[in-house]
């Protein structure tokens, strides 16, 4: 499906408005608390972007769904035939820490996907954006992954700890070669960094949302790609159940290596 006229214009005007705003806090001595059952950072930050953003998005398309992690979920959003799914800013750690990591990302979900999407690092001055069938661009130019085959040697954005982990053996997986990892709070800020070859993967075996993946998904994907679940399961969004298990990301040959390796390892529930 492809978004209707006028919605790339608006996506772009607003997170490039949302940017600025974020930036205003950016590097000052913001009010930060915890939130949830694991106690995730928010930011007041994090509550004037989104306020923003929907004021923007909804404002201007009231007739569709709105999914935000800082927003209480509305179940009216599951009959809309778009959606908005947004995270104000993905990073919040990275944030509030004055570490340029972060990104606030925005698709519009149709169908259960991405056919809009837009990835701005107000700090470094990267906007990723994508529309289905259409490629995916950094800063208005042409994207796409690298072409990096092995995993030996490459460029991963995951948790570093994680490939030391005792598990791995135990689930008789061999032990992880050299490479190079890239440790980025935001999760969606690795995955654009796939999608413009700055890294070759990204990889993370914990739960993530649907805000978390959906305008990532369709960068990478546009610039051709590759992103599932580890076991390979594609991500179907704004339903219900926004959680999701665990995240592969990469060129196709390489995430055919990795797949190898990983796509038979059994996550506890």
């Amino acid at each position: 499906m492809q978004a209707p006229d006028g919605d790339r214009a608006l996506l772009i005007e607003a997170v490039r408005e949302a940017g600025v705003l974020a930036m205003r806090y950016f590097g000052t001595d913001i009010r930060a608390w915890s939130k949830g059952s694991d106690n995730s950072p928010v930011t007041e930050a994090d509550i004037a972007v989104n306020d923003l953003l929907q004021a923007r998005l909804s404002g201007a398309r009231p007739g569709y769904g709105w999914l935000s992690e800082e927003t209480e979920d509305d179940p009216a959003r599951l009959l809309c035939p778009l959606t908005w799914v947004v995270d104000p800013i993905d990073g919040t750690r990275a944030f509030a820490q004055g570490k340029p990591h972060f990104v606030i990302s925005v698709a519009l979900v149709a169908e259960g996907r991405p056919v809009l999407a837009a990835l701005f690092n107000p700090a470094t001055d990267e906007f990723f954006e994508a529309a289905s069938g259409g490629g995916a661009r950094l800063n208005d130019a042409p994207i796409r992954v690298s072409d990096c085959a092995q995993i030996e040697g490459c460029r991963i954005a995951a948790f570093a700890p994680m490939f030391k982990h005792s598990g791995w053996a135990r689930a008789g997986i061999a032990p992880w070669p050299e490479m190079e990892i890239l440790e980025r709070n935001s999760v969606a800020y690795r995955i654009a960094l796939v999608a413009c070859g700055a890294a070759d993967a990204a990889l993370a075996l914990n739960g993530k949302s649907d805000w978390d993946l959906a305008a990532a998904d369709l960068i990478v994907h546009e610039a051709r790609g590759r992103m599932t679940s580890h076991d390979g399961k594609p991500f179907i969004y704004n339903r219900e159940n926004t959680r999701h298990r665990s995240l592969l990301v990469a060129g196709p040959a390489l995430y055919s290596a990795l797949y190898a390796k990983l796509g038979a390892i059994r996550l506890p529930e």
